[in-house]
């Protein structure tokens, strides 16, 4: 980590990227929750570093994930993006499986921005196509739709008496996961055992909420207090991530996990590590880690990063 940022330091200095910017504010990339801006950016490595609990057909399992995901802009507004990953799974008791995951779609168009309020509104619609991964250990054959709508909002309009407020920023998503299938047969584990009853998909509300603390946003709009540039350039932040079942035997239940962490930004790149705390015993008892570097597509060649249409000259 310390390498990256010395990497960043002198290679790619000077003031953040403007995609995230609105107002006088920017808004740091987050880990978990979609933030709610267009982009150019290339996320390579994406780390997930934790144990998943048992349930009933699977034993406690340590994941590794490591995924990549391009953003690009489409017109000013509009943006594609490409995702997939590589996990690695070490059951206890069973042989590891190293899988390749489904990829993932999505679409996000960013219909709304106030400079006066550093407000944002978009629209996003996500897929993860089924059967793209490989069909071992686990791997779904069933796609996923996620149709949400993502927000953020910073604190520079309040009034001068909450000055030291004005550098939180928050940023949110309300959607759903829906499964393109209700549910999926599960074959006997053995030889001469009855067959399993099939597996449920319930319908899920998704539901997520990111607090930040822009260090740049209070040395620049609020006090300038002396830190150096690298502590200067950090962003202090905590993910809620939460998922909670409609149907199909899981009505209710809720899985997620909180993510305290920061993100370094610096011009064209961010670094960015979290703790991933599970919230309830469905979604693990064991703290992992996760860590992201993205970096802008117009570093990587220049002329990405610009929208293919609509663009001004």
């Amino acid at each position: 980590m310390a390498g990256l940022v010395c990497l960043g330091i002198l290679g790619f200095g000077g003031g953040a990227a403007a995609q995230e910017t609105v107002g006088k504010r920017f808004f740091s990339d987050t880990l978990v929750i979609t933030e709610p801006f267009v982009e150019d950016e290339l996320s390579l490595p994406s780390v997930l570093h934790i144990r998943r609990p048992a349930s009933d057909t699977e034993p406690r399992t340590l994941l590794t994930e490591i995924g990549g995901e391009v953003k690009k802009r489409l017109t000013p507004r509009l943006e594609l993006s490409v995702a997939g990953a590589l996990s690695h799974l070490d059951p206890d008791g069973t042989a590891s499986v190293t899988r390749i995951e489904n990829l993932t779609l999505g679409l996000k168009y960013q219909y709304f921005a106030s400079e006066a309020h550093e407000a944002v509104l978009s629209a996003a619609l996500g897929w993860e196509v089924g059967g793209t991964g490989q069909r071992v250990a686990g791997a779904e054959s069933l796609g996923v739709v996620n149709p949400a709508l993502l927000f953020g909002k910073g604190l520079g309009d309040l009034p001068e008496d909450y000055a030291w407020l004005k550098p939180i920023a928050v940023n949110g998503v309300l959607g759903a996961l829906v499964p393109t299938r209700a549910s999926t047969r599960r074959a006997p584990s053995a030889a001469g055992e009855a067959e399993l009853p099939p597996e449920r998909h319930p319908n899920l509300l998704q539901w997520g909420l990111v607090v930040e603390y822009s260090v740049p946003y209070l040395q620049a709009h609020v006090r300038d207090v002396n830190l150096p540039p690298v502590i200067n350039r950090i962003f202090p932040l905590v993910e809620l991530d939460l998922q909670t079942a409609f149907d199909r035997g899981g009505r209710g239940a809720t899985t997620g996990t909180v993510n305290p962490g920061f993100v370094w930004a610096g011009q064209s790149i961010q670094i960015g590590i979290e703790a991933v705390f599970p919230i309830t015993s469905r979604t693990g008892k064991t703290p992992g880690v996760r860590a992201v570097f993205r970096v802008d597509l117009d570093e990587i060649l220049p002329g990405l990063g610009r929208p293919l249409f609509g663009a001004k000259p």
